[in-house]
């Protein structure tokens, strides 16, 4: 997975009654482009994170 700051990351939920969370890359520590990633979630909470299966990259512009 690669990502750059300003990108979208959505992660898609598999469990019922769940929606999707969507956050922006405010930070990228990996090389690269490579997580882990500090996102901004929708709700304004911050979380640094190292992305699974289920997330999506959907890049900015």
């Amino acid at each position: 997975m690669r990502a750059n700051v300003g990108d979208q990351l959505v992660v898609h939920s598999h469990a019922v009654g769940l929606r999707e969370r969507t956050g922006e890359v405010i930070e990228v520590r990996g090389d690269d482009g490579a997580p882990p990633y500090v996102v901004r979630f929708e709700d304004g909470r911050e979380s640094l994170v190292f992305p699974g299966p289920d997330w999506e990259v959907k890049p900015s512009g």
